[in-house]
């Protein structure tokens, strides 16, 4: 958990000396390449997080990776970020920055989770479903699961909206076992 708090730390740091400097919009492009990269590259996640592999070489290929790609704001704090030994944190403090950075900007993040791909009417309708709850501009993020059965669950930061089949199901079942006897197994 510390090194959540701490990737925390580093990303609001790093937004206020953005904001500072005027270079928000490409901090944030930065820290989008990082993430993505990161999340994308076994080899570059491993890398990172060996304690094997000395500081120095994890300078060089970070270098090499997102120099010529990044600002001058985002070298300097990968470079930092080295040089004190928190590399490791990298992928979480740019994912904790563009959080913070679309909080900051008024977006409202949604993750969408269905049994099947959504069409663009079902996406409509949860968008305005979704527009009753929060207020700014939303980004919808689906997922799918196929163990839904059908329905869709929606999180909103720590709010969740589940009308999904399998949880009214499983309701169903609670209520049935509640008032009988009986034991019902449903699969």
């Amino acid at each position: 958990m510390s090194g959540q708090r701490a990737a925390i730390r580093y990303a609001k740091s790093l937004i206020y000396l953005a904001q500072e400097k005027g270079q928000l919009e490409k901090v944030y492009a930065d820290m989008e390449l990082i993430a993505a990269t990161i999340n994308e590259n076994r080899e570059l996640n491993l890398l990172l997080n060996s304690p094997i592999v000395k500081g120095d070489k994890k300078q060089q290929v970070l270098n090499k990776v997102f120099a010529e790609k990044s600002g001058e704001i985002t070298s300097t704090f990968v470079n930092l970020l080295t040089r004190k030994k928190r590399e490791e944190l990298l992928e979480p403090i740019a994912n904790e920055f563009i959080s913070q950075y679309k909080a900051l900007k008024g977006f409202v993040v949604a993750e969408v989770t269905t049994a099947i791909q959504l069409d663009d009417a079902a996406k409509t309708k949860i968008l305005n479903l979704i527009k009753q709850f929060a207020k700014g501009e939303i980004e919808l993020r689906e997922s799918i699961n196929p163990n839904l059965i059908g329905g869709f669950v929606v999180r909103i930061g720590d709010k969740m909206i589940d009308a999904s089949i399998s949880k009214k199901i499983n309701d169903l079942k609670k209520e049935l076992l509640g008032s009988s006897n009986y034991t019902i197994k449903l699969n």
